[in-house]
């Protein structure tokens, strides 16, 4: 009987880490059949000379929960060699929804999902009925979404009864195969967390052999303090941690990153089970609001915009951003570093500056930033730079980050080609292998690869996928490692990466042949068993 698929001649990257070696792969009925020196005929044959072979990327922190429904195509993560997708991050997922509440948490999404229609839903509703698409996506329950359903915005610890409501929810997730729950500690509600109610969380996910996926409470002035609260969930609770989209940010905190890393190496070294990834860019993305002192974001966005004009506040915020910078994001250059992303109610504005917006009304960057707010309700986007580029290249070497794009699935048409969002959306894996491998040398291709591929796997404790293995779920990327370039730059952003042979093949179905993407809608809901395991 002839193979479903035979990639012939190509350069094999295992995902280990391990250097490539030529050879041929094999695959029917959505898994690998062969590997090496492989006899025998397929119904369809591919051409891989000249090119890499590697298990499809795992891209562990991303957002695609907002847009996967309305783009199942998953164009800008596929075309870049993406076959898996984690999402629910940051303390944001789209369920549960409870009766009543869906206005509350359609609100609070907004500037994130500014598009996507909610609804009452439960965790196990959602994985039940979550539409195909063209790449597998593994679940998170969030914790500020949690919050918002029990205690809503308010500053408090939350009482015996609330807890347990949460972890009911949680645990509600976690039967339904959740992979684990996620936390954003540095906005609100999640921000109103103490560690001892994330320790609560951390057991409750041991219990279930779920993992902890942390937005560190500080990536700025307190950030090594912030990776030590990470650590002493992973010690006190024997869960595996990822610190999600690690940076140091804010010019004062430059050259830290060095500091943190060997922090979570001594904690590996310890036993624990603790993992970063990181996006290989300079500027970082949230919603503008974010970017301001907990204080003004406190009662939710109505409570927030009817504030935001008041003389008193605006002069609070000034005073304290000139003594502590940016919420979570520390001391900037200019507000040249804050660019407009996306903007439900001003689209106009995209790629627009706050220092360009404050300039053209001739009014302080913190008029201009209020008043923009106010008229987006809420709801804007922006780019931050604030990361050092030295600080990016020691990440990336790092034998404890993984790669992470921290982005959306999106593409160059529809309703999800709107705005400038960040270039990661569409270029975080490719720019890893052009720019850091090829042009830096930071690290080798085999190396570079498992942190996409084989090194994932293992942090979210994948089954069988991440390495080309016989009998291993048939994810494969085909690229040519010497054109395979990111194009999606911050003021052109929805560009896709070059590579005229990219061909990616999702569950022993080609989604991209060619660099053309076929249509096919073949990811699946990954979820996790008792034991742990994700399949």
């Amino acid at each position: 009987m002839p193979h479903d698929i035979l990639i012939r001649g190509g350069t094999l990257y295992d995902g280990s880490g391990a250097a490539g070696v030529p050879g041929d792969l094999a695959i029917e009925d959505g898994r690998i059949a062969a590997i090496g020196d492989v006899k025998g005929t397929a119904k369809k044959t591919i051409d891989a000379t000249g090119l890499a072979v590697a298990p499809g990327f795992i891209d562990i922190k991303t957002h695609s929960d907002f847009t996967l429904p309305i783009n199942p195509k998953a164009e800008s993560k596929v075309r870049q060699g993406v076959t898996t997708e984690i999402i629910g991050h940051c303390g944001f997922s789209v369920a549960p929804a409870l009766p009543g509440k869906v206005a509350l948490l359609k609100d609070y999404l907004s500037p994130s999902a500014p598009w996507l229609p909610f609804k009452e839903l439960t965790f196990p509703q959602y994985l039940d009925t979550f539409p195909a698409t063209a790449v597998n996506a593994g679940m998170l329950v969030g914790h500020n979404t949690l919050r918002l359903m029990v205690v809503g915005m308010e500053n408090r610890a939350p009482t015996g009864a609330e807890l347990d409501a949460m972890i009911a929810l949680l645990e509600d997730g976690l039967k339904a195969g959740a992979l684990g729950m996620s936390s954003g500690l540095f906005t609100s509600p999640g921000a109103y967390a103490q560690p001892d109610e994330m320790i609560a969380f951390g057991h409750i996910l041991k219990k279930y052999n779920a993992g902890y996926f942390t937005h560190l409470r500080d990536e700025s002035n307190n950030v090594l303090e912030a990776v030590q609260e990470a650590i002493d969930v992973a010690n006190q609770c024997g869960v595996h941690v990822e610190i999600v989209h690690f940076k140091c940010s804010g010019m004062d905190n430059w050259g830290k990153a060095a500091t943190a890393l060997q922090m979570l190496a001594d904690a590996k070294a310890r036993g624990l089970d603790v993992d970063c990834d990181s996006y290989p860019y300079a500027a970082g993305s949230n919603p503008l609001k974010n970017l301001l002192p907990q204080w003004v974001q406190a009662g939710g966005v109505e409570a927030m915009l009817a504030r935001l004009p008041e003389k008193e506040t605006r002069a609070r915020i000034r005073a304290d951003i000139e003594r502590d910078g940016l919420n979570n994001w520390g001391r900037i250059p200019s507000w040249d570093c804050v660019q407009i992303s996306i903007s439900p109610h001003l689209p106009q504005y995209a790629g627009r500056t706050i220092a360009a917006l404050a300039e053209a009304q001739g009014i302080d960057p913190i008029d201009a930033l209020c008043n923009y707010l106010v008229d987006d309700k809420g709801a804007t986007r922006v780019l931050v730079t604030s990361i050092s580029e030295d600080d990016i290249a020691e990440i990336v070497r790092s034998p404890a980050a993984l790669v992470g794009s921290d982005g959306n699935c999106v593409a160059t048409y529809g309703t999800v080609s709107q705005g400038m969002p960040h270039p990661r959306f569409y270029g975080t894996f490719p720019r890893i292998i052009d720019h850091y491998v090829r042009e830096q040398q930071v690290l080798p291709l085999e190396t570079a690869i498992h942190k996409m591929t084989g090194g994932t796997a293992r942090a979210l404790k994948l089954k069988d996928r991440g390495l080309l293995r016989e009998g291993f779920r048939a994810d494969v990327a085909i690229f040519d490692p010497k054109d395979f370039r990111d194009l999606a730059t911050y003021q052109d952003p929805h560009q896709y990466p070059t590579g005229a042979r990219t061909s990616v093949i999702v569950n022993g179905t080609i989604v991209v042949e060619n660099a053309a993407h076929t249509g096919a809608l073949p990811g699946t809901v990954l979820r996790r068993d008792a034991a742990g395991a994700v399949a």
